[in-house]
């Protein structure tokens, strides 16, 4: 059943609230979020999602970057965002006591940027850097390589930052113009956890968002995305090289969804998992070896990433595509489920203990599902899970030809074939 601490409204513009009551904490945790990220972004404007949400912080009519600093220090608040694939959000935590001063920043920076001309040509040079850090940092570039080639040219390949061309193009009005059509009411959902009372917080929100478009432009249709299993091997003067495997998995809150944990927590998801107990321990191959899930509206990727020695990438990759291979020929055993099963339920129970992880936890599933699973809920479902569900899965995201690859780094020559990478 639902957690009987959370309510929800809608507030008379459209906003969506949803509240969760921790009466034992001191805090608060309130984000607002926008139903929007890169995803949703003009080709030509690649990055502006992302930009934007950098100059919310540069100012508003009311108070400078600096007020808006030192009034959040002034509390021993927490102020921070991010932009995603597709949202974005802006957030802070603070003791209970200044929830109201907590509301009234948050609503000002996402209701009133300045979009300065001067701060913006400053913004352009600390993004441009940015994208730089990136491509100095080869284990997020070759995540960036490959997306860009398994989403085949859909939106969700796109880098978040942008790239120096479309970021080196913006401008006040093309900022402007993407601000006024995306942060209106109809795109936020806002989520407060800790040491609240659900109408106090939504009558502050009234308040302090009453002024907020209903409805914007609408959005261009987003097609779902054609998943492109292809082999990319990129030369870079680089100590260790970089590879990044990757198939079709499921998107968010598919029915299946925790067999999928399961799934990746036995593959490559923790200490004890196979690829990091075969390619680390007893190989010596990697320091970093590791799967993941990155689910989205209606997608979703299962990604294996690991550094090795330049000389070493053939042998890795034989060696990642044997244990895939052993998993699908020879499934789970009793022992591997339970130990994945307590894996997912402590990380889960750990990681929501604070009111800053259960608020964003509590806003995904009111941004992807309109509804929130208790915590019981979630770990009955991993209870629930079998060996059959993630053998069935396991023959679904590995069949013939499911698996991509991206090598990054001094390897001068190195061909992969598709025997090498046959399921």
């Amino acid at each position: 059943m639902p957690d009987s601490n959370i309510r929800r409204a809608l507030l008379a513009n459209g906003v969506r609230l949803a509240t969760e009551r921790m009466p034992h904490v001191r805090s608060v945790a309130i984000g607002i979020w926008l139903t929007r990220g890169s995803r949703h972004e003009p080709a030509e404007n690649t990055g502006i999602a992302h930009f934007v949400e950098h100059m919310l912080f540069k100012g508003t009519p009311t108070r400078s970057a600096e007020e808006i600093a030192q009034q959040v220090d002034s509390i021993g608040g927490q102020l921070d965002a991010f932009t995603s694939k597709e949202y974005a959000g802006y957030y802070i935590k603070v003791l209970d006591q200044h929830l109201p001063l907590a509301v009234e920043i948050l609503s000002d920076l996402i209701s009133n940027p300045l979009f300065a001309a001067e701060d913006i040509e400053r913004e352009k040079k600390v993004i441009l850097e940015e994208i730089k850090m990136v491509e100095d940092t080869p284990d997020d570039l070759v995540h960036e390589i490959f997306a860009e080639g398994f989403w085949g040219g859909h939106a969700l390949g796109r880098p978040i930052l942008g790239t120096p061309p479309t970021v080196s193009a913006l401008d006040r009005d093309t900022l402007s113009r993407y601000f006024s059509s995306t942060y209106v009411a109809s795109n936020f959902v806002v989520v407060a956890v800790g040491n609240l009372e659900h109408d106090r917080v939504q009558g502050l929100l009234e308040r302090a968002l009453e002024r907020t478009p209903r409805t914007g432009s609408a959005d261009a249709e987003q097609s779902a995305p054609i998943v492109a299993s292809v082999v990319q091997v990129r030369q870079k003067d680089l100590e260790q090289s970089h590879v990044c495997f990757g198939t079709a998995a499921l998107p968010q809150h598919h029915p299946d969804r925790y067999a999928g944990y399961v799934l990746n927590t036995t593959l490559g998801g923790s200490m004890s998992s196979r690829l990091f107990q075969n390619v680390r321990e007893k190989r010596g191959l990697a320091y970093a070896v590791f799967s993941g899930l990155s689910a989205y509206q209606d997608a979703g990727a299962l990604s294996i990433y690991a550094g090795c020695a330049n000389d070493a990438v053939a042998e890795l990759i034989d060696v990642v595509v044997a244990e895939i291979r052993q998993m699908k020929s020879g499934g789970l055993n009793d022992v591997e489920l339970r130990r994945a099963k307590d894996h997912l339920k402590g990380s889960l129970m750990l990681g929501l203990e604070s009111t800053s992880s259960r608020m964003s936890h509590l806003a995904r599933q009111e941004m992807y599902r309109d509804r929130t699973d208790g915590l019981d809920e979630m770990l009955a479902a991993i209870e629930r899970v079998t060996i059959p569900d993630v053998q069935r899965l396991t023959d679904q995201f590995f069949s013939l030809g499911s698996l991509g690859v991206t090598v990054l780094g001094d390897v001068n020559g190195l061909k992969v074939s598709e025997e090498q990478l046959a399921l």
